[in-house]
This record gives C-alpha cells, sequence and structure tokens, in this order.
C-alpha cells in the first residue's frame, strides 16, 4: 500500500487586503453621509441602503479579519489552519442581509400604504455623488481574487449598492417630475430584492463548503471515470472531492491497480492528471495492488 500527497494552496490575502481597505473607506464615509442626508429627507431607501451599506462595511471588515486568519498556517488540532474562516465570514454576511431584507421589505410595504414626504432633492444629489463612488470601489474590489468567496461576496454587495443608487436616483427624479412619492418605498423594494439576491448567493456558496459538496463545475463522476480509465488502473472506491474553502478543492480515493503495476509511477501520473485536467492540487491518493491469484493444479 502506498500513499501520495500532492500540497499546494496560495494565499492571496496581501493582494486582496489592499482593494479591500479602499473599499471600506469609501464605503465607511459614503455611509456617514448617506445617513445623515436619510435622516434629513425622510427616505426609507436612503435609510435601507445606509444599512446595507453597514453591511457592506461589516462584510469588508470580517472579510479583512478572515484572509489574516486564513493565512495563518495550520497548527496543533487545526490541520487546515483557520482558511474556514473565510466561507464562516461570508455565512455571518448573508444571514444579516437576509434579515435586513426581510425587516426593509416590511417598511417598504407600510410607506406604500402610508406615504411619507420625501426631500427628493436632497436624495438625488446624495445618489448622484454615490454613484461614482461605488463606481471606484468596484473597480478597486474586481483587482481582488475573486475567487474567494469572501472577496466575492463583498464585491457583489458594493455592485448591489450601484444598482441600489441608480433606483433611488430614478425614484427621486419621478417624485420631481409627478409628486409621486411612493417611488421612493418602491425603489426600497428593489434595494431590499437585490440584498437578497445577494444573501442567498453568500448563503448558498458558504454553505456548499461547510456541506462538503464538490466545488461547483468539478463533475465526482467525471473524475471517477477519468480515474478508473487511467492505464494499470483496476479499481477506484471512497473517491471524495470537497472544498477546504473556496479556491482550495481537494480529492481523497482508494486506487487498485494491477499486482504488477509500479504503484508509485500510478499515483504520479494520477496526480499529474488531476492537476492538470481538473485543476486539483491538493490531492491524498491510497494506492495499492490488487491480490496476486495464483493458479493451482490438483
Amino acid at each position: 500500500m502506498t500513499h501520495g500527497h500532492h500540497h499546494h494552496h496560495t494565499v492571496s490575502a496581501d493582494a486582496d487586503r489592499g482593494p479591500m481597505l479602499v473599499a471600506l473607506v469609501l464605503i465607511g464615509g459614503l455611509m456617514a453621509a448617506e445617513i445623515a442626508a436619510g435622516l434629513i429627507a425622510g427616505s426609507v431607501a436612503l435609510l435601507t441602503d445606509a444599512a446595507h451599506m453597514l453591511t457592506d462595511a461589516g462584510a469588508i471588515a470580517l472579510g479583512l479579519m478572515a484572509l489574516r486568519l486564513a493565512a495563518r498556517p495550520p497548527g496543533g488540532a487545526m490541520t487546515y489552519g483557520l482558511k474556514r474562516v473565510e466561507p464562516l465570514s461570508a455565512a455571518i454576511n448573508g444571514a444579516v442581509l437576509a434579515v435586513l431584507a426581510l425587516v426593509f421589505t416590511i417598511e417598504a410595504i407600510s410607506r406604500l400604504a402610508n406615504p411619507h414626504e420625501v426631500e427628493a432633492a436632497l436624495v438625488l444629489v446624495v445618489a448622484l455623488v454615490a454613484i461614482p463612488v461605488n463606481v471606484v470601489a468596484v473597480r478597486a474590489l474586481a483587482r481582488a481574487n475573486r475567487e474567494s468567496v469572501n472577496v466575492e461576496g463583498v464585491f457583489q454587495h458594493i455592485l448591489t449598492d450601484l444598482y441600489a443608487f441608480i433606483a433611488t436616483a430614478i425614484a427621486a427624479v419621478v417624485i420631481l417630475a409627478t409628486g409621486f412619492d411612493r417611488a421612493d418605498a418602491i425603489a426600497a423594494l428593489f434595494v431590499a430584492a437585490l440584498m437578497t439576491r445577494a444573501a442567498v448567493s453568500l448563503l448558498r456558496d458558504s454553505g456548499r463548503i461547510f456541506l462538503e459538496a464538490a466545488p461547483a463545475g468539478l463533475e465526482p463522476d467525471a473524475v471517477g471515470h477519468a480515474l478508473a480509465a487511467y492505464p494499470g488502473v483496476v479499481s477506484v472506491h471512497d473517491l471524495h472531492v470537497w472544498e477546504v474553502t473556496s479556491g482550495f478543492p481537494s480529492l481523497s480515493a482508494h486506487i487498485v491497480v494491477g499486482w504488477d503495476d509500479d504503484c508509485h509511477d500510478c499515483r504520479a501520473g494520477l496526480e499529474r492528471m488531476l492537476r492538470e485536467r481538473f485543476g486539483l492540487d491538493h490531492t491524498t491518493l491510497q494506492v495499492e495492488h490488487e491480490p496476486k491469484t495464483l493458479l493451482s493444479i490438483e
């Protein structure tokens, strides 16, 4: 019996930290301005998006903390290190988004039934200021490693904010042109819908990691067939494909080869095939020979 291990995982924490810090400063400043403007204007759409931006700032802060923790080397009982802090952060942010989306949907429906007067001019000014700020933040985050569920979650949050401010600006224009104050509540519902979409995405992606599902786009059956079809392989058992964290797929399998085949060469070839064909860099293959059949003559 032989064992094969190939470990390779690159953490791009340093490369991701800079863009995330830029986004945090931009979003934090804009959030404070938006809260003040929303209170003055009485705009539920602005306050709704300000709360969403609070979750964005929290997502960035958690993401930065997760990057630092995930970069720590394995040790003690943590044989993989703290790499799953990243999907844990994404799951927390997703849950918070889902709760806020529900709260703001209820508030927006209440405003539809009993519309309040909105200072549409102020709302429009804030939205027009916020749109370019969000564009800069999105462009900064686009330079980070979006394979990370944390980074992608933050990116989607900021992109959602950009769309939300566009909706808020449109609602303000409608109110100024027609006096239809319910446009503000309709925009808030749109923002809540975007928040729900982001929450579902984050919870789905982080949930797949914690449930140890195969990485999206990687079919375990295809991997199993490729292993079984490799020259010298007799059978494949106990095949497992999962993600330790986003961008860190792993595989383990029990491989049986012919009794006269070189199990070490076979293992090396299988590892190379898995890396080149499926992008699996972290593999553990238990390789052993099939029993040698002896011919007996009576």
